[in-house]
């Protein structure tokens, strides 16, 4: 059964960091393109960050030059490096895994407080 398993979430002052993992088992992760999307109360769910199985990044306007993604093959683990975090940062980020098929983590809260 694949799984797709969110962590490194929790709740951070403005302009503080946080790093999001994602370890994927049950697939061939080195062929997925991976993405992290996030949804905030009451709004859709969106696209954040996305790299390539050739490592291809691309990313939010809203967080350029803040969030960074990175994947770590060997591991079967995408990251999400988040610095600069501000209050509209605050959603449940999700984990996505793309290829012939796509899934989908189940989640893991952030929140962006003082």
């Amino acid at each position: 059964q694949v799984q797709l398993v969110e962590s490194g979430g929790g709740l951070v002052q403005p302009g503080g960091s946080l790093r999001l993992s994602c370890a994927a088992s049950q697939i061939r992760f080195s062929v997925y393109n991976m993405a992290w999307y996030r949804q905030a109360p009451g709004k859709q769910r969106d696209l954040v960050a996305r790299i390539t199985s050739g490592g291809t990044t691309n990313y939010a306007d809203s967080v350029k030059g803040r969030f960074t993604i990175s994947r770590d093959n060997a591991k079967n683990t995408v990251y999400l490096q988040m610095n600069s975090l501000e209050p509209e940062d605050t959603a449940v980020y999700y984990c996505n895994a793309a290829f012939a098929r796509t899934y989908w983590g189940q989640g893991t809260q952030v929140t962006v407080s003082s």
